[in-house]
C-alpha cells in the first residue's frame, strides 16, 4: 500500500495546482483546440478594450458631472472668486473698462477753459491743463483702489456663485454651444461677465465724490478666461460622451468582468486588466499635464492673464485628475490583492504568518480564558465565504460611493483589512477552542494515536 501510494505521490501536486496552472494544463496535454484559443482571444480582446474604456468613462463622468450637475459645477468653479490670480484679472479688467471712459486731460481742459471764460488767467488755466496726466493718475489709482476692494470683499465671490448657480445652462454652452449664461463661449473664447462688478465699482466712485464716473455708459464688461481653436472639436466630443455616459461606465465593468471570467486563469487576468486600466488612465493623466503645459505656452492673446488662465484649467479639471489618480490606486490594490491570495512563495509566506501570529494570539488568550466559543467555531467553518462577503460589500460600497478619491481607497483597504484580520482571530480562536476541548471528549481517539508511537519503543 506505502508503495503504491508513493508512486501516486508525484501526480496530485500537478493535479492540484488548480487556478494558478489551470492555463498551461492544455500546453502539457499536447496542443490548444479551437475552443480553448478562441476563448483565450476573447478574454484578451475584452481585457485589452476594458482597460482602454476606463478612461473615457472616467471622462463621461467628469463631463456629466461637472456640465449637468448644478452643485457640483457651482462647488468646482467658486473657489475660483477668491483665486488670486483670478482676483487680480479681474481688477485689471475692471479698471480697464471704468477708466477708458473717464479721461483726465480732458477734464482738466474742460475745466480750465471754463474757468478761463469766469475770468481766470491764461497762465493759471494752462496749469490746469498740465494737471491733466495727475487727474488721470489719481482717478486710476481710485479706480484700481475701489475695484481690489469691490474683488476682496466678497461681493465679486456671491456675485460668482449666484451667477453661475442661477445660469448653469453656461457651462452647457461651453461644451455643446447651447444656453447662455455669466459664463459664455463665443468663437472657442470663454468669458466672465463682470457687468455687476463694474456697476458696484461705479457706485463706489461716485459716492466716494467722483461724479463724472456716473456717466460712464455701459462697456465691455466681458473678462477672457479661455480661448481653444479646438472648442468646436471639444463640443462634438462632449455631445459623444454626453450620449453614452449613462451607460459606458457600467459596460465598462462588463467588459472586464467578461474579459476576466472568459480567461483560463482567472487571477491573473483580474491582476492584468486592474494593472492595465491603472496605466491607460496613468497614460491619460500625463497627458492632461502635457496639455497643461502646451496650452499655457501657446496662449493667445485674447487671454488676459496666463495665471488665470492655469487656474481655470486646473479647477475645471481637478474632478477628472482625481478620478484618474483613484482608478491608478485602485488598479494597483486590486493587483497587490491578487498575487496575495495566489501560490507564490511571498504570498504563501506572508498569508503563513499571518495565520501563525493568529494561532499564537488565539491560544494565548485561551489559555488566559479569554475565547469566542461558538462564534469561532463558527466562522472557522464559513471563514471563506465571509471573507467573499467582506470583499463584496466593500466593492459595494466603493460602487456607490459618491466621487471616491484616493482617500476613499485607502480607507475602504484599512476597513478590508482589519475585518479580514478579525476574521482570522475568530478562527483561530476557533481552533484554539477545538483543541483545547478534544482532549477531554474525545479521549478515545487518543489510543490509536498513540499506538503507532509507542509500538516501535515496545518492539
Amino acid at each position: 500500500m506505502s508503495a503504491a501510494h508513493d508512486s501516486r505521490s508525484p501526480e496530485p501536486p500537478g493535479e492540484g495546482e488548480g487556478v494558478a496552472t489551470a492555463g498551461a494544463r492544455p500546453e502539457r496535454g499536447g496542443g490548444h483546440g479551437p475552443a480553448w484559443i478562441a476563448r483565450s482571444t476573447a478574454s484578451a480582446v475584452l481585457t485589452v478594450l476594458a482597460c482602454l474604456l476606463v478612461p473615457v468613462a472616467l471622462l463621461t463622468v467628469w463631463v456629466h458631472d461637472i456640465a449637468l450637475d448644478t452643485d457640483r459645477y457651482v462647488s468646482t468653479v467658486a473657489p475660483l472668486a477668491t483665486e488670486p490670480a483670478i482676483q487680480d484679472a479681474a481688477v485689471h479688467r475692471i479698471t480697464e473698462a471704468v477708466g477708458v471712459r473717464v479721461d483726465g486731460p480732458r477734464a482738466a481742459a474742460d475745466i480750465a477753459s471754463w474757468l478761463q471764460s469766469q475770468g481766470l488767467p491764461p497762465r493759471a488755466a494752462a496749469a490746469l491743463r498740465s494737471l491733466g496726466p495727475q487727474i488721470d493718475s489719481a482717478v486710476d489709482d481710485a479706480v484700481t483702489k475701489v475695484a481690489t476692494r469691490v474683488v476682496h470683499s466678497g461681493v465679486f465671490a456671491t456675485v460668482w456663485t449666484d451667477s453661475n448657480r442661477i445660469a448653469h445652462n453656461a457651462v452647457v454652452h461651453a461644451l455643446t454651444g447651447k444656453g447662455r449664461g455669466a459664463v459664455g463661449v463665443s468663437d472657442g473664447t470663454v468669458t466672465l461677465d463682470i457687468g455687476v462688478a463694474v456697476e458696484r465699482v461705479k457706485k463706489e466712485l461716485v459716492d466716494a465724490g467722483l461724479s463724472p464716473a456716473a456717466h460712464i455708459p455701459d462697456v465691455n464688461k466681458q473678462m477672457v478666461l479661455f480661448h481653444s481653436d479646438e472648442l468646436a472639436k471639444l463640443r462634438r466630443g462632449a455631445h459623444l460622451l454626453d450620449v453614452v455616459g449613462d451607460w459606458l461606465p457600467v459596460l465598462v465593468v462588463l467588459i472586464g468582468a467578461g474579459g476576466v471570467l472568459l480567461a483560463h486563469n482567472r487571477r491573473r487576468a483580474l491582476a492584468r486588466t486592474a494593472l492595465g486600466a491603472a496605466f491607460a488612465c496613468l497614460v491619460v493623466a500625463i497627458g492632461l499635464v502635457v496639455a497643461r503645459r502646451y496650452y499655457l505656452d501657446h496662449l493667445p492673446s485674447q487671454v488676459q492673464s496666463k495665471a488665470a488662465a492655469a487656474a481655470v484649467f486646473d479647477t475645471l479639471l481637478r474632478f477628472l485628475r482625481v478620478s484618474l489618480r483613484t482608478a491608478i490606486v485602485l488598479g494597483v490594490v486590486i493587483a497587490l490583492g491578487v498575487y496575495l491570495i495566489g501560490p507564490g512563495r511571498l504570498p504563501v509566506a506572508v498569508r503563513g504568518a499571518s495565520e501563525r501570529t493568529a494561532d499564537s494570539t488565539a491560544t494565548w488568550a485561551y489559555a488566559h480564558h479569554v475565547h469566542t466559543g461558538r462564534a469561532g467555531t463558527w466562522t472557522q467553518a464559513h471563514r471563506r465565504w465571509m471573507t467573499l462577503a467582506a470583499l463584496l460589500v466593500v466593492a459595494l460600497v466603493f460602487a456607490l460611493w459618491n466621487h471616491p478619491t484616493v482617500l476613499t481607497v485607502v480607507l475602504l483597504v484599512l476597513v478590508l483589512l482589519a475585518v479580514l484580520a478579525l476574521l482570522a482571530l475568530l478562527a483561530a480562536s476557533g481552533r484554539a477552542t477545538l483543541d483545547a476541548e478534544r482532549p477531554s471528549t474525545g479521549r478515545p481517539v487518543e489510543g490509536p494515536d498513540e499506538g503507532p508511537d509507542e509500538g516501535p519503543d515496545e518492539s
